[in-house]
Order: structure tokens, then C-alpha cells, then sequence
């Protein structure tokens, strides 16, 4: 009779890294519990901190001077004493039914438009020169950039000394043999306004320069060496890479420049005087408002010319941001979608 053996189980050979992968336990998921919204006292100190001066000296040299300018406009008031006389909507009736108002309007816009077309292109032309490896570039910079930093009462000053009919422009073109370009150029209401533009773009083109640069140089150069190579040409380059990737700055210095033209007064008011700008066709909306009302002593009616000019400035500022630098600004925002999700 045989006799049966146990028979010992077959020893399976182990498996580098199946085992050792089966033998590790997976880790237990633990369901994620949203944090609980705790207030960071230390931060919002350290913004009150901060912020809190600027915004004091923002609410009290800003928002209380226009919301008193507001109040003053409802009034026919001279200026000493609390306003007694009460006259209602009728400074700001009064400020749309007149002519020389809406003249001033125009010219303003029309400051704005030719500041965006004279400086804009020139600054560009002049940055892309000067961001080039050219002898005396430095000096050239500096050249531009000066008028900027001159004082705008010298500037007035000397250019409408120049500008006399018996100035220094006339008689560099009456020795030059030039007679009959010879103009009188502050009083001649056709070409006023062009001289007013040859003086504005001649302060300001430096800021502008001075913008541009900067933004050329965050622009990568191996964008332009790669494009160069792939045979682009400098005009190309300029127009497919450097522009575009300029836009940022473009928008931001043209904003600055539309609120700088609303708001222009210095200028105008040296080069032709208090009652010369109406008529040669300078005045602006600032020249209309001190005339109108420091000048007259209807400081009422001024400061509702004030109000005007602040909510066409606000109007066109919120317009601006919201179709032209959203693109810009969109992205300095963040947080906003997380939080609506």
C-alpha cells in the first residue's frame, strides 16, 4: 500500500517591485475640508498702514474739494461769506447754452486728438532711434527730456516772446528770405491753434520718449534676433513684434496724454492772456472756467464750470479704462474668477 507525502507548497520567486508596490498599504483619502475663512488682522493692518495716509490725503485734497465744488455750483456766490443765494441748476443751464463754453469743448478735443497723433508717432520714432547703439545717444535723451522738466511759465513765456509779430521766428525768417511765411502766429485764428499744438508737442514729446524707452527695454531682444534671422526686415520686426509687445505702454501714455489735454490751462493762459485765447481760438475748458469765474467773480459759477470739467474728465477716464485698458488691467486682477467659482 503506498503511503502518500505531503507535498510542500511551491515557493513563488518575488517580483522586484510588484511586491514591494502590493505590500505598501494605499494611502486612505481623506475628504478635503474648505478652509474657513479666517481674517488675516496682520495683513489688513499692514494695508491700513499703508494705504490709510494716502487715502486720507486722497478723500480730503480730492473727493471733499469736488463735493464742495458741487455744493458752491448750486449757488450764485462771490467768493467770501457762506452762500446765501440759492439759484439751483441754472449755473449749469447757464454753462451748456453758452457758445464760448461749447467752443472751449472743441478745442479741447481737438487738443486731444492732435496730442495722440503729433506726440504718439514721434515718441515712438525718436525711442526706437534712441534704444539703437548710436554716438550720443545719452546727450539726445537728455535734449528731448529737457523741456519736460522746464517750468511751463518759462516755457509760455519764451515761446510767446518768440511768436510776437516782431519776435524771433519772424525775424529769423525775414533774414533768411522767408518774408512770406511770416505769420502772426498767437493772434491769427486760423493757425492759433497750431501753434499751440508745435509748443505742446515740444514741452511733452520728452515724457513720452522717456515711456516708450522704458517699455523697449523689458522687450526680450533674441524676439527680434530670431525674427532677424528668419530674414524679417527692420520695419517688420518693428511693426510685427515691437509694437505689439509696446501696446501696454502706447495705451497707458495715451491716457495720460487725454487727461493732460482736458485739463490744459498754463500754456494757453501765458502764451495769449486771459481774453486773447477766446478769440484767436485757444481757450480751453480751464481758461473758460478761470475767466468765468475767478476773473469775474462768480466763484459759483466757477466751481460748477469745475464740476462740468471733472465729470467730462471722469466720463472719458471710465470709458477709456473699460474698452481700451481692460486688457492691460485684466490681468493685474486676480482671485476673481476662483472666487466666483
Amino acid at each position: 500500500m503506498a503511503s502518500t507525502l505531503p507535498v510542500a507548497p511551491r515557493a513563488e520567486t518575488p517580483v522586484p517591485g510588484r511586491d514591494a508596490q502590493a505590500s505598501v498599504p494605499a494611502p486612505a483619502s481623506r475628504p478635503v475640508r474648505p478652509r474657513r475663512g479666517r481674517p488675516d488682522w496682520r495683513k489688513r493692518a499692514e494695508i491700513t498702514l499703508l494705504a490709510g495716509p494716502a487715502l486720507v490725503v486722497f478723500v480730503f485734497f480730492v473727493i471733499v474739494p469736488v463735493l464742495m465744488a458741487a455744493y458752491y455750483g448750486f449757488f450764485r456766490w462771490q467768493g467770501f461769506g457762506p452762500p446765501t443765494e440759492f439759484v439751483g441748476l441754472q449755473n449749469y443751464l447757464t454753462i451748456f447754452q453758452d457758445s464760448t463754453f461749447r467752443d472751449a469743448v472743441g478745442h479741447n478735443m481737438l487738443i486731444v486728438v492732435a496730442s495722440l497723433a503729433l506726440q504718439g508717432p514721434l515718441a515712438i520714432l525718436f525711442a526706437l532711434l534712441l534704444n539703437q547703439r548710436i554716438r550720443g545717444r545719452s546727450l539726445i535723451r537728455v535734449l528731448i527730456f529737457v523741456p519736460y522738466v522746464i517750468s511751463e511759465v518759462v516755457v509760455g513765456t519764451g515761446w510767446s516772446l518768440m511768436l510776437q509779430d516782431v519776435g524771433a521766428v519772424n525775424d529769423l525768417l525775414g533774414k533768411l528770405g522767408l518774408e512770406w511765411l511770416q505769420q502772426s502766429w498767437i493772434a491769427d485764428p486760423a493757425i492759433a491753434l497750431g501753434t499751440l499744438m508745435v509748443i505742446i508737442t515740444w514741452k511733452y514729446i520728452g515724457f513720452a520718449v522717456i515711456l516708450m524707452l522704458a517699455g523697449l527695454q523689458s522687450i526680450p531682444d533674441e524676439l527680434s534676433e530670431a525674427a532677424a534671422i528668419d530674414g524679417a526686415s527692420f520695419w517688420q520686426i518693428q511693426r510685427h513684434i515691437t509694437l505689439p509687445l509696446l501696446g501696454p505702454t502706447i495705451r497707458i501714455w495715451a491716457f495720460l496724454s487725454i487727461i493732460g489735454s482736458l485739463q490744459l490751462f498754463d500754456l494757453v493762459n501765458i502764451v495769449w492772456g486771459q481774453f486773447v485765447s477766446a478769440t484767436a481760438g485757444t481757450s480751453t475748458m480751464a481758461t473758460y472756467m478761470y475767466l468765468n469765474g475767478h476773473m469775474a467773480g462768480s466763484y459759483g459759477y466757477g466751481n460748477a464750470v469745475a464740476v462740468v470739467l471733472f465729470v467730462i474728465s471722469l466720463i472719458i477716464a471710465l470709458v477709456y479704462q473699460r474698452f481700451v485698458l481692460r486688457r492691460d488691467t485684466a490681468g493685474a486682477i486676480t482671485g476673481g474668477k476662483e472666487k466666483r467659482r
